[in-house]
C-alpha cells in the first residue's frame, strides 16, 4: 500500500511538474492568411501572426525567405520583398515550432471594399442577379467576407474570414460593388484580383475610423476629445473608431493596391462637413495599412427620394458636394452615380455601373490605362455680366447631354440645353436657371437675375431630370459654388 501510494504521489508530482512547466504555443498566422488568397504584387508582402515570445518564425515564398522573431507579446510580422504577378500557385510556408502551408496562393492586386449598406448589397440582391451568379466564374477573383457585425472599444487582431475561389456558389452573398470592381480589373488587367469586404449597413463613416485619422485633421477637434475622454461604457461621438477596430483593425497592414468605399447615407446630415471626415477616414486608413499611397475611391451618393421644385436645394445635396471636395486629397477619386438612383429605393439595384465607374478610376490612376475615367468635375466659374460661365475638369472629349436607361449605355443626344442649375441672387435667393453647353463651358442665367452670385448643380436629394454628361457617357458631378 505505501508503495502504490509513493507511486501515486510521484506521478502527480511528474504531472505537477509537466502542467507547471513552460509549453511551446504553435505559430498561427492571422485569419486573413489562408489558402487560395491574394498577395499584393509589386509591394512588400507583410505576413504576420502569433507565436511564443521570443520564438523565431520563418516564411518561404516564390524561392524567397525571411525571417524573425516574435516579440514580447507573442506577435511576429515578417516581409517578404516585393514580387510580380506571374499567374502561377504557390505555396506560403511559415516555419516555428510547427509548420503551416497554405496553398494555391497567387500574386496579384488586392483591393478592401467598405462601406454601410449598399457596399454590403449582395450579388443576389442586384439587378440580373441570377445571370450574373451563373457567369461568376472566375478562378482568379478571390474573395475573403469579413463576416459578422462586429463593434468594440478596442482593436481585435481576429478577421473572422477564409478566402475563396470566385464562383457561382461563393459570389451570392458577396458586395455587388465589390465583385463588379474587381470583375473589370481582372477582364482589362489579367491578373488575380484579391477582394477583401468589410461592410455594414446603417453605420456612420465615423466608426470605420482610426483614431490617427481624427488626429491628422484639425477641425475634427471635437471627436478628438470625444474619444479622448470616453470608456469602454460610454461611445465615442458618431460611435467613433469601434468598426475600425471590430472589422479593419485585423486586416492591418496587409499590403493592398487600394480601397473603394460607398457610404454616408447615415452622414447625409452632416453635408460639407463630410469632406473632413473623409479626410480623416483616408489618411487614417492609410496609417493603419502603412502605406501613404493606399489608393482610396469612393461613390458619391445616388439620387433618392421625391424630386424637389425648390432651386435652393438642400436634402442630400450637402453631403454630396462634401464627398465632391474630399478629392483634394490625393490619390483620390469619386464614381458619379447620380443618374442611376431610385426615388423610393435608398438601395438601387444597379451595382454594374457603380463598380464599373470606380474600375475606371483605379484602371487610369493605377494601372496607366489611357482612357477617360471621370464625369465632368466643377473646376471653376466667372460671372460674365447677367450670366455665369462654367468649367469642368474630365470633359471627355466634350460636354453633352445624354439620358442613362438601366444598365444600358449612356445615349447622348445633340441638345444643348442642360437641366438642374440654379443661380443665386444678390439678395441670396436662388432660381432655376437656363443653362446651355458653350464648347467645354456651361452659361447660365436665370430671369430677373441681372447680377448673379453663385451657381448650383444638382444640388437635391433627386434631381431626377440631371442631363450633363461627357462624350465618354459618364455624368456630371452636382456641385455648389457657395463655401
Amino acid at each position: 500500500m505505501r508503495l502504490r501510494s509513493l507511486s501515486a504521489s510521484i506521478a502527480a508530482l511528474v504531472l505537477a511538474a509537466i502542467a507547471a512547466s513552460p509549453v511551446s504555443a504553435e505559430v498561427k498566422l492571422s485569419g486573413l492568411f489562408s489558402d487560395h488568397m491574394v498577395l499584393q504584387q509589386e509591394m512588400p508582402i507583410r505576413i504576420f501572426g502569433k507565436a511564443d515570445a521570443g520564438e523565431a518564425v520563418t516564411v518561404s515564398f516564390n524561392g524567397k525567405q525571411a525571417s524573425g522573431k516574435a516579440d514580447g507579446e507573442g506577435s511576429f510580422r515578417l516581409e517578404l520583398p516585393a514580387m510580380k504577378a506571374d499567374g502561377k500557385p504557390h505555396e506560403l510556408v511559415v516555419q516555428g515550432e510547427n509548420t503551416i502551408t497554405l496553398r494555391d496562393v497567387l500574386l496579384g492586386e488586392v483591393w478592401i471594399c467598405s462601406g454601410q449598406s449598399n457596399m454590403e448589397w449582395s450579388v443576389r440582391a442586384s439587378k440580373n442577379a441570377q445571370e450574373e451568379i451563373a457567369a461568376a466564374d472566375h478562378p482568379n477573383i478571390r474573395l475573403f467576407n469579413v463576416n459578422g457585425h462586429v463593434s468594440l472599444p478596442a482593436p481585435t487582431d481576429d478577421p473572422r474570414g477564409n478566402w475563396a475561389l470566385c464562383s457561382p456558389q461563393s459570389i451570392s452573398g458577396f458586395t455587388a460593388v465589390g465583385y463588379f470592381f474587381g470583375r473589370e480589373l481582372n477582364q482589362e488587367l489579367k491578373v488575380p484580383i484579391g477582394l477583401i469586404g468589410t461592410n455594414w449597413g446603417g453605420t456612420r463613416i465615423e466608426p470605420w475610423t482610426p483614431p490617427v485619422g481624427f488626429d491628422a485633421v484639425e477641425s475634427l477637434e471635437d471627436y478628438r476629445q470625444s474619444i479622448k475622454n470616453s470608456d469602454a461604457k460610454k461611445q465615442p461621438k458618431g460611435g467613433a473608431t469601434r468598426l475600425y477596430n471590430g472589422m479593419v483593425h485585423a486586416l492591418t497592414p496587409v499590403s493592398a493596391r487600394g480601397a473603394i468605399w460607398y457610404q454616408g447615407e447615415s452622414n447625409a446630415g452632416d453635408g460639407l462637413r463630410y469632406d473632413y471626415l473623409k479626410e480623416a477616414l483616408v489618411k487614417g486608413w492609410r496609417d493603419v495599412f502603412e502605406n501613404p499611397e493606399l489608393s482610396f475611391y469612393w461613390v458619391q451618393l445616388a439620387n433618392f427620394r421625391e424630386p424637389s421644385d425648390n432651386p435652393a436645394g438642400g436634402g442630400w445635396g450637402p453631403v454630396r458636394e462634401g464627398q465632391r471636395r474630399a478629392l483634394r486629397l490625393p490619390k483620390t477619386g469619386m464614381a458619379v452615380i447620380i443618374d442611376i438612383g431610385e426615388a423610393k429605393d435608398i438601395h438601387p439595384r444597379n451595382k454594374q455601373d457603380v463598380g464599373k465607374r470606380l474600375a475606371l478610376w483605379a484602371l487610369a490612376k493605377d494601372y496607366g490605362k489611357d482612357i477617360v475615367y471621370s464625369g465632368p468635375l466643377f473646376e471653376s466659374f466667372k460671372v460674365e455680366g447677367n450670366t455665369i460661365r462654367v468649367s469642368f475638369q474630365h470633359v471627355g472629349g466634350g460636354l453633352a447631354a445624354g439620358k442613362k436607361d438601366g444598365l444600358e449605355p449612356t445615349k447622348l443626344t445633340d441638345s444643348k440645353e442642360l437641366t438642374q442649375f440654379a443661380v443665386q441672387a444678390e439678395d441670396g435667393s436662388w432660381h432655376w436657371a437656363k443653362a446651355t453647353i458653350d464648347g467645354d463651358q456651361v452659361v447660365v442665367s436665370a430671369e430677373g437675375v441681372e447680377k448673379p452670385q453663385n451657381v448650383r448643380f444638382g444640388y437635391q436629394s433627386n434631381p431626377d431630370t440631371i442631363n450633363l454628361y461627357n462624350r465618354a457617357g459618364l455624368p456630371a458631378s452636382p456641385f455648389t459654388t457657395v463655401d
